[in-house]
């Protein structure tokens, strides 16, 4: 069976956006030449769900070749229809029967890039088999969370701690069954 991967960043106090989903801090780790391997991690999968704000932001920042390579299946979830544009499908039904579905299927893994909604609705259902999360060395203070509250306990088991020379340190867990 397929599992869902979280790779993302968040601050050090536990945030992945600063107010009106501002994305600047992660600039401050940004080192040319160095991905945190994002790249042998998107190696790996051959599908990605994301939000649409998430989704949204990248390709202003980005460009939608980010996302929709032509390599793999892109799902953003949304609450508004819109017609599919290359691999890319805006999902308005139940993400969990998304997810299940997808797992169900065979293929590569499948990566969620967020948001904070998406996220926590995955992992109120326990849907989130591994996590590898970039530890941005700065206090935000405020801003959107990674982790929302009221979701179940997930007992995690630890893969490796990864540091970098920009201060980034990459935690990587699986989910403990």
């Amino acid at each position: 069976m397929r599992k869902i991967s979280l790779f993302i960043a968040a601050s050090l106090d536990g945030y992945i956006a600063k107010p009106n989903d501002d994305l600047s801090f992660l600039k401050l780790v940004e080192k040319e030449g160095e991905d945190y391997g994002y790249t042998e991690f998107t190696d790996t999968i051959d599908t990605l769900i994301v939000g649409r704000r998430t989704y949204d932001y990248v390709l202003k920042e980005i460009g939608p070749a980010h996302y929709d390579n032509g390599q793999r299946d892109v799902y953003v979830i949304t609450r508004t229809e819109r017609q599919q544009e290359g691999r890319t499908t805006f999902y308005t039904g139940s993400l969990t029967d998304l997810v299940n579905r997808l797992k169900s299927e065979s293929g590569r893994n499948i990566y969620c890039d967020g948001g904070a909604e998406v996220i926590n609705e995955l992992l109120q259902n326990d849907l989130v088999d591994e996590f590898i999360i970039s530890v941005i060395p700065v206090l935000l203070g405020e801003g959107t969370r990674l982790f929302k509250d009221g979701r179940p306990e997930q007992l995690l088991e630890f893969i490796s701690a990864k540091t970098f020379e920009t201060g980034l340190t990459q935690l990587h867990y699986k989910r403990k069954r």
